[in-house]
């Protein structure tokens, strides 16, 4: 068994082993993560709130469970967080919020309670933006990166991804609308799966837009990311928008390699305006991508400039719709960007809202086109190296920067597609870097297969923080 110091980062297959083996029980592994958050996240701030009382209880009845036989899978017993936007019963879910910060739901989110039948033991609410938009409420204390306080922990996913990162939790649930799983992943050197639309359940989770919002999980690999997704993916009745597309074994072509797979490059979107220490990333990258004997395709994306831009009015409208009651009853509660944000939605006529709809179902289509000549694209995460504090504070003052952080991951939420979030290497500053690899619908499988192949011969993913 590794040194009680090393067992906070294991991964959650190797963690599996142990607990399941019974070398290791869930209340011990439970017990020195609530020690280790009460300790480290006094100044990290990546949790919203925990749940030691419910998490002990779970841990000694998983372990009770386990010793009888019963175990129930690679999640039984294992402490992994939730996002502060997915209800869980009986305990605060605020989304960030002040608005529902006394808001106690009467039952899980899906996601949660199928974690819970999984076995999960749930530590915690992980922190987030206002309404999982882009800005914290003013009330609360944004959570830190833990590689340096000075650098963005990323939004809004930002407590999950620096509680995982940390050593705080083994993985866990996240969102993403616009790029809130694959910045922070990006920002804090862990990685995330957004699955396709459709292919998480989105009840008991609070909306930012509907239409773009995406489930999807944050962990230490893409093994452990796709562990988290095979629990919570699949049809859900309470939610009709879940897909009925059949959800495969995710780990099934994990270590297939990569002989055969296509994937497609755009030299030219990859580079224009690019930070050179995010070139020499990619340039890498793509080295050991055909190392592992993947195809190197050269494609042409179609262009997202409009979409980009189509994406915050989009996400506006949608935003201004989940928030129709609480904000006319309660405008004062809210902080002001998001504020800004349901208030410009608020004033977006319906015709311009069609003509946003008819060029995204275009845009879908010739992303989906793509897909017949490649298995997989690959981009950076953005084009900007790891950003400092004060760097983000001026992007108020600065759209086009906005524009060009967004430039990787806003049209995939507009398109639906799956993409995967991997470390990639490091900046000069010593911060994590990262890529992105997108998909076809609903072929996440292909997502891990990559991933896994890629972190199976580079050690990015294996860099921890000393916090």
């Amino acid at each position: 068994m590794p040194h009680h110091s090393d067992l906070h980062y294991l991964d959650i297959s190797e963690l599996a082993v142990l607990i399941g083996s019974r070398e290791l029980s869930s209340r011990e592994i439970t017990l020195m993560q609530l020690e280790r958050i009460a300790s480290v996240d006094r100044t990290l701030n990546s949790y919203a709130s925990t749940m030691r009382e419910r998490a002990l209880e779970d841990a000694e009845r998983a372990d009770r469970e386990i010793a009888s036989g019963g175990l129930r899978g690679p999640l039984h017993g294992v402490p992994i967080a939730i996002k502060d936007i997915c209800w869980t019963k009986n305990h605060p879910t605020s989304s960030g919020m002040q608005v529902h910060k006394q808001f106690l739901p009467d039952q899980d989110a899906t996601v949660v309670s199928r974690l819970r039948a999984a076995g999960a033991v749930i530590l915690g609410k992980t922190q987030l933006t206002e309404g999982a938009y882009s800005d914290y409420h003013p009330s609360i204390e944004p959570p830190k990166n833990p590689w340096n306080s000075d650098y963005w922990p990323g939004i809004s996913s930002s407590g999950a991804a620096a509680a995982t990162a940390a050593g705080l939790c083994f993985g866990g649930v996240a969102s993403d609308t616009g790029g809130s799983i694959r910045w922070p992943c990006a920002a804090n050197g862990t990685t995330g799966i957004k699955p396709t639309w459709g292919r998480v359940s989105r009840h008991g989770v609070f909306e930012l837009a509907a239409s773009l919002d995406h489930i999807g999980t944050i962990a230490r690999s893409a093994i452990d990311a796709a562990l988290l997704l095979q629990a919570i993916a699949g049809v859900d009745p309470l939610d009709p928008t879940t897909a009925t597309v059949a959800v495969p074994n995710y780990l099934s072509s994990a270590n297939d390699g990569l002989c055969g797979i296509r994937i497609g490059i755009d030299t030219t979107w990859n580079s224009a305006d690019v930070d050179a220490e995010v070139a020499q990333m990619m340039t890498a990258a793509l080295d050991a991508f055909r190392a592992l004997g993947a195809e190197i395709v050269d494609i042409r994306v179609p262009n997202s400039e409009r979409i980009i831009h189509d994406w915050v009015t989009n996400c506006a409208i949608e935003a201004a719709t989940a928030h129709t009651e609480t904000f006319a009853q309660r405008r004062n509660d809210y902080g002001s960007v998001l504020a800004s944000v349901i208030e410009h939605g608020q004033t977006t006529t319906a015709i311009e809202y069609q003509r946003i709809l008819l060029r995204r179902m275009e845009f879908r289509g010739r992303v989906d086109a793509l897909f017949s000549h490649i298995d997989l694209l690959l981009t950076p995460v953005q084009p900007l190296p790891p950003l400092t504090l004060a760097a983000i504070q001026t992007l108020g003052t600065q759209p086009q920067l906005i524009a060009k952080l967004q430039r990787y991951t806003c049209p995939f939420n507009m398109s639906g597609h799956p993409s995967i979030t991997l470390p990639a290497g490091a900046s000069e500053a010593g911060m994590p870097m990262a890529l992105q690899l997108i998909g076809a619908g609903f072929r996440e499988e292909m997502l891990v297969r990559a991933g896994a192949a890629f972190q199976s011969t580079t050690r990015w993913h294996r860099r921890h923080p000393c916090a």
